[in-house]
């Protein structure tokens, strides 16, 4: 009896019973067949969402089909990246008889494996090659990934015997996490390539040939299960590519983002620094300080030249309030907890429920609505020890939060006018963004028709803009879907900025009211919106931006003043004094150093502007400017140059990201 499936443009292709994705390709054409991947499937056996699985598994009767192929994009990077994993763990247990093997995902850049070595086997970086050796000889080799449906009992046998007691707790919990216990689990896959075989759910290419192009990247200790008081594993991280043109291209903007590290730049800035005394917490330090008091005035200018309203609320809280919240369910493993007055409290992870307080503080009627309120709100989350990352992954964290209260009816405008918000602070900065609609999660409050009201409103705000946005199902936060925007950097790097969520639940949850025009309660609908960030991570990503030559309006220090000679001194300090008096933050280098040393210095520094004044110069009450990038312009009038630049700081005129 033959099957039909459903191809992505809608055409039907009938196939005999049993056949594979393999088959399908086929059946399409020759070409596809031979760069045919995997197969992604939609079927209501499968459920809701479309599954990518192994070219040779059989098709079921009545799916839509799509079949990867290295032009499919992030999917089909996964998926050879997951097949190197494979390949790397394979060499490594060929090279240290004895090593246990844990896990080995793809991730957003490449791919890791984790590791038990035997004692007294330590992996260095000098090992690497090695390694990466033995790899191309099993690519080489082009070995099939060939899958198994195993009875638990069967594989969990199997790993005891072999002595890989990570896979056996990894089954274990597998049959202890089935989802009806009345129906426990039969049966796991094992994938086996060449000599190794895995514990794995795949889906896996048809052989390893596919890993064409990879590198063995680094080294890196990991608990396992994310657990300090686990076994310590070693950690191999790679990457992997279609075509060694791609690779060489990765690595290159890799080594462009070590050059361009915003730790290493903002300890040699002098910007900020951390301590042990308080991991994950950033001590700025004046120059620093001087980029964040820039970035905060442009927050709290242009919040309140669209109806904010700036508040500060407490961040220490009864913890009955985070239970009501929804956090103390969701988000409690990421609190901080002490004692107060004899009752257990907690350091606010969102400033959401804080606001709340204030909207709940007295009546409100419709005439009130919108209620729009800002704050540069300080929240602590607790991020494990691993992954904290200079600026970009901190437990100490200023939001450029802010919530809006509305009615039903204001919410899509009120939308479109936090995004439109969110556009003209990236443009300043010369980002393009790329938007995603993000619906309900699995794990989520309020009813599917709470839900089917919120998303339908973001998706027609967005429509009523015109503006392109791709859909990411499955990622909407737990009280309701939201709008997040993405940016690339100066070399390619894709961030996850600003945020706009719209929330029908905590007002229900607080039983929040305003009195409607009818005179009787109706509950208002609320929007979380965060454009930057936090003020910590867009910091660290503007100075990787511009690889810390910041625009000239952020720039902790705008000009220098640099004199020739001693006798130059007291025309210095006058210029610098003028440019002060017009807002400007500059320095004096009346050191008594070469003018070449000085120089240097100051670029080293990346002040924007360089004044250079002699005897010449304080005759002539001129000065010599050397802007970064341009050049340098002679005879200048120390009144022009303060007024044009004050000009160019108070407009926010964008730089160029070098």
């Amino acid at each position: 009896m033959p099957i039909t499936v459903t191809l992505p443009d809608g055409s039907a292709l009938e196939l005999p019973d049993g056949a594979t994705g393999a088959d399908a390709a086929a059946a399409i054409g020759a070409g596809l067949a031979r760069a045919a991947l995997a197969v992604e499937v939609s079927h209501p056996e499968i459920g809701e969402h479309a599954e990518i699985r192994d070219l040779a598994r059989a098709l079921p009767d009545g799916a839509h089909i799509s079949i990867l192929t290295p032009s499919s994009g992030e999917e089909a990077l996964r998926l050879i990246r997951h097949d190197a994993a494979h390949v790397l763990a394979t060499a490594v247990t060929e090279l240290y008889p004895g090593v246990q093997v844990s896990i080995g995902p793809a991730i957003e850049h490449g791919f890791y494996y984790d590791f038990d070595f035997p004692d007294g086997v330590t992996l260095t970086p000098d090992d690497l090659p090695a390694i990466e050796e033995r790899m191309r000889a099993h690519v080489k080799a082009a070995e099939p990934f060939e899958r198994s449906d195993v009875a638990v009992a069967d594989a969990r046998a199997r790993f005891v015997e072999e002595g890989q007691h990570y896979k056996v707790e990894l089954i274990d919990d597998l049959v202890a996490g089935a989802d009806d216990p009345r129906e426990p689990l039969q049966t796991v896959s094992l994938y086996r390539n060449g000599p190794f075989t895995d514990l794995c759910r795949g889906p896996h290419a048809p052989s390893t040939a596919t890993v064409r192009a990879f590198k063995l990247q680094s080294l890196a200790g990991a608990f396992w299960r994310g657990d300090s008081s686990r076994q310590m594993l070693t950690r191999v991280y790679g990457t992997a590519f279609f075509s060694k043109a791609e690779l060489e291209e990765h690595l290159e903007r890799l080594e462009q983002a070590r050059a361009r590290d915003h730790r290493r730049l903002g300890r040699e800035l002098e910007l900020f620094t951390f301590s042990e005394l308080s991991p994950g917490g950033p001590f700025w330090k004046p120059a620093g300080m001087a980029v964040w008091n820039a970035l905060t005035e442009l927050w709290r200018e242009q919040n309140r030249a669209r109806g904010y309203e700036e508040v500060k609320t407490p961040i220490l809280y009864d913890v009955e309030l985070w239970k009501q919240s929804g956090h103390w369910e969701k988000f409690r493993e990421h609190m901080y907890f002490t004692e107060m007055d004899e009752r257990t409290a907690g350091l606010k992870p969102m400033n959401c429920p804080a606001h709340i307080q204030i909207y709940r503080d007295a009546r409100r009627s419709y005439r009130d609505l919108p209620i729009r309120y800002s704050e540069a709100g300080l929240v602590h989350r607790h991020e494990p020890s691993g992954v904290l990352h200079g600026l970009l992954r901190v437990r100490h964290i200023t939001q450029d939060d802010a919530h809006i209260f509305c009615t039903e009816e204001q919410v899509e405008r009120e939308v479109v006018q936090c995004l439109r918000f969110g556009f003209y602070i990236y443009e300043l900065f010369g980002f393009e963004p790329r938007l995603e609609l993000s619906t309900r999660p699995e794990r989520r409050m309020g009813s599917d028709e709470m839900w089917d009201r919120a998303e339908a409103a973001l998706h027609g705000a967005l429509r009523s803009e015109g503006i392109e946005y791709e859909l990411n199902p499955g990622d909407g936060a737990f009280y309701g879907p939201k709008i997040d925007l993405h940016m690339r950097d100066s070399i390619g790097r894709s961030w996850q900025l600003g945020t706009v969520q719209l929330d029908y639940s905590m007002p229900e949850r607080f039983a929040l009211a305003y009195t409607g025009a009818d005179n009787s309660e109706h509950r208002p609908v609320m929007i979380h919106r965060a454009l930057m960030g936090s003020f910590e991570r867009f910091i660290g990503i503007l100075i990787e931006h511009y690889a810390g030559e910041l625009p000239l309006w952020l720039a902790p220090v705008q000009a220098i003043v640099l004199t020739i000679s001693e006798r130059a001194g007291p025309y210095g300090a006058s210029v610098a004094e003028l440019l002060r008096a017009h807002g400007l933050r500059v320095e004096l280098d009346d050191r008594s150093e070469s003018l070449g040393r000085k120089v240097r210095e100051a670029e080293l520094r990346k002040i924007p502007h360089m004044l250079v004044v002699g005897e010449r110069e304080s005759a002539e009450g001129t000065v010599s400017v050397r802007e970064r990038h341009r050049g340098e312009e002679r005879g200048v009038a120390p009144e022009q140059l303060a007024q044009r630049l004050a000009e160019r700081v108070a407009a926010r005129v964008a730089a160029r990201a070098s």
